[in-house]
């Protein structure tokens, strides 16, 4: 996370997606930046990305995520992203046991590639297909004590624990990785600021999955 010279302390901060292909990293991702959902399914091709800006603990982030393919064939080229990422979702379909049993692999290629101080969240999607689910939460809070990562299940479609995982993820790579910076002292007089930038949290849908951290 490196800061942007301006008018205010502005942050930059990289996040990763990471997991099997169609468990959903694109929804959640989406769902996240733009508060939106498609039933259609496509795969994403290498490498998507986009920013959102956030207030997080009182500083200013931009917050970029990359979200990468699940396909083998594109392993060579979505690793070299994995580089200079300060924290990772490592996600899993609770409805496709393969995908959970994968989440093992997918840690062990990000400790070959990417940055070893990366804060970790592991997320089981899909949590709204309840009927359908082959992994049950004890598991995922299992495996992501295991791994020292946090855990939420989550459901783009219904916007379940969507803000809660990324602001999570957030404040603690902000915690644990920024340090403080003294502000200059401020004029003694009255400064016309810009508007502030900020955002604000979707409502909850009242439903529950579960999560630790």
């Amino acid at each position: 996370m490196d800061l942007i010279p301006g008018k205010r302390r502005e942050l930059t901060c990289k996040l990763i997606t990471i997991g099997d292909t169609n468990v959903g990293k694109t929804s959640v991702s989406t769902r996240f930046t733009d508060n939106q959902f498609s039933y259609e399914s496509f795969n994403t091709i290498g490498i998507d990305f986009r920013i959102k800006m956030m207030n997080v603990n009182g500083k200013y982030v931009k917050v970029q995520i990359w979200d990468t393919a699940g396909q083998e064939r594109f392993r060579s080229i979505t690793t070299e992203y994995y580089r200079g990422a300060k924290g990772v979702i490592f996600v899993y379909d609770i409805t496709d046991k393969k995908s959970f049993s994968k989440v093992n692999s997918w840690c062990r290629v990000f400790d070959a590639w990417g940055d070893k101080d990366a804060e970790k969240m592991l997320v089981g999607n899909k949590c709204d297909l309840e009927e359908k689910r082959q992994v049950e939460p004890e598991e995922g809070k299992k495996l992501a004590e295991e791994k020292g990562m946090m855990f939420y299940e989550t459901s783009a479609k219904d916007n379940i624990n969507i803000d809660h995982v990324f602001m999570k993820l957030l404040s603690k790579v902000v915690e644990q990785q920024i340090p403080e910076v003294t502000e200059p002292p401020r004029p003694n007089k009255v400064v016309a600021v810009d508007g502030e930038l900020s955002t604000s949290l979707d409502a909850n849908t009242g439903k529950k999955c579960c999560s630790s951290g």
